[in-house]
């Protein structure tokens, strides 16, 4: 009898890179629309004449962009 201690020598790390190129992708579509719905709440907010509490919305939504861009580089990182 034979006792197995380890996975055999399969590549686990395709599915997981196929996972996270699907969540790039999800991240990258997220900012777009996000920054086209500030933006666009932001110029009918101007046209009533406000306006300044966008910009902290838009800050938000780089900084979301952002993390979601450096996260899958890092997990490559730390994982392989």
């Amino acid at each position: 009898m034979e006792l197995i201690l380890a996975a055999p020598s399969t590549n686990v790390t395709g599915p997981l890179n196929q996972i996270l190129g699907y969540l790039a992708w999800l991240v990258s579509a997220a900012g777009v629309l996000g920054v086209l719905i500030v933006g666009s709440r932001m110029a009918i907010a101007l046209r009533s004449g406000g306006g300044d509490e966008h910009l902290t919305q838009f800050a938000v939504v780089m900084g979301a962009c952002i993390i979601g861009a450096t996260a899958g580089p890092l997990v490559e990182f730390l994982l392989f």
